[in-house]
């Protein structure tokens, strides 16, 4: 164990030519990150969740309520043994041999099968009112994170000159602010990493673990080895785009249209403005030019700006699905009708739709007729969205 140790913290790897660990030890004098620092995290995380919990319940809950957003989840299919057991034992999105066969076993035409298992899945979905809680928790914090962070970094040099993030390093002193900064972060995104085993699990959860894996990984590097400053400009650009687009799904499940459509063009100009404009602009410049001149390159910082520079991609990714999804609804003169955040063909599809699909009972009648030869997963519904830092989808197609 003591060689693993030694080998996963290389000075060589970690920190610049001539810089050793002992030299980052804190003295009387001055205080650097120490990677003990970040175990607080794990029970302040476990702190969180239960802040959420409470939040949701005393606080988020009574306003939706006020709000007169529903409380009952999605009405349930009538109960069937032959399909019940199909949908628990092969599959919930049965093609259309398998439709035919069912139909002629229980003498229902093809469509009623259909709606029974878009209820059935509906089921498995969280209310509206639960979706509002969370967005509700989620747009609480970024506002209060960002905040925090706008007015810490505002009193900093580094906001201003991001070639002060590179002068006198490694030996930069850790203040309380960028420490509170750090372990609050990471504590939000490790709480966000357990509630996926106690929420409602969703079709994108190996997608969305690993994006809290990845954000955790570069909160946790950029502090191991002192690139805390630009790090804390990292996490600012990007918490301020997702302020406004849980307000905008809060407003959606408010049923508040204009509302919701515009904090999402909001959403989107902020974010295609920020991530594409103002982050390869600002950080990665400083991440890339300002600190080869001042320090130079070694392994670690060339790790750090290959993660920064995937996430660019990423950012560009994203911007092109939002641009998307607002050319197609002006294209087809939908715009006084678009709701941004019910877009069809989303990965999360089965969760964030809402509770208005046709969910009539079915009928024990065969009808033959052009409506049997729809889809066989029920893509007459809508969708939703769901957006984070560095891993979020955002809306697809309309």
């Amino acid at each position: 164990m003591a060689g693993i140790l030694a080998w996963f913290w290389n000075e060589r790897f970690w920190l610049p030519h001539n810089v050793t660990w002992a030299d980052l030890k804190n003295t009387d004098e001055a205080t650097f990150p120490q990677a003990e620092d970040l175990y607080l995290a794990c029970p302040l995380a476990f702190c969180i969740f239960m802040i959420r919990l409470v939040f949701e319940r005393f606080i988020a809950r009574p306003c939706a309520m006020g709000l007169k957003i529903q409380t009952n989840g999605p009405q349930k299919a009538q109960p069937n043994a032959i399909l019940e057991k199909v949908f628990t034992a092969i599959t919930k999105h049965p093609d259309e041999k398998r439709l035919e066969g069912l139909s002629k076993q229980l003498d229902w035409d093809v469509r009623t099968i259909q709606r029974w298992f878009r209820q059935r899945r509906n089921q498995e979905k969280p209310s509206t009112l639960a979706r509002f809680c969370e967005s509700m928790w989620r747009f609480t914090f970024y506002l209060y994170i960002f905040t925090y962070g706008v007015r810490f970094l505002k009193k900093t040099g580094w906001l201003w000159n991001t070639k002060e993030c590179w002068y006198n390093y490694p030996y930069q002193p850790l203040t309380v602010d960028i420490h509170y900064y750090y372990i609050l972060e990471l504590s939000f995104y490790l709480s966000l990493l357990f509630s996926q085993f106690t929420d409602i699990r969703r079709k994108d959860f190996l997608i969305m673990f690993l994006h809290h894996v990845a954000t955790i990984s570069l909160i946790t590097f950029s502090y191991v080895n002192n690139m805390a400053r630009v790090g804390t400009l990292v996490m600012c650009l990007h918490d301020a785009a997702d302020v406004l687009i849980e307000a905008a799904k809060m407003a959606n499940y408010a049923k508040c249209q204009i509302l919701c459509n515009l904090l999402f063009a909001m959403f989107a100009i902020l974010f295609i403005s920020s991530r594409l404009g103002v982050y390869p602009v600002w950080i990665l410049n400083t991440t890339f030019f300002e600190s080869w001149e001042i320090v130079g390159p070694y392994p670690s910082w060339w790790v750090f700006n290959l993660l920064l520079i995937l996430l660019q991609l990423l950012h560009s990714f994203w911007s092109y699905l939002i641009v998307k999804t607002a050319c197609r609804a002006i294209s087809k003169g939908k715009v006084g009708k678009w709701n941004p955040l019910h877009v069809s063909k989303d990965d999360r599809s089965d969760i964030e739709s809402g509770s208005d699909e046709d969910d009539s009972p079915p009928s024990n009648h065969k009808h033959h007729s052009s409506s049997s030869t729809t889809t066989t997963n029920g893509t007459n519904k809508n969708h939703g969205t769901n957006g984070y830092l560095t891993g979020a989808p955002y809306p697809d197609e309309h």
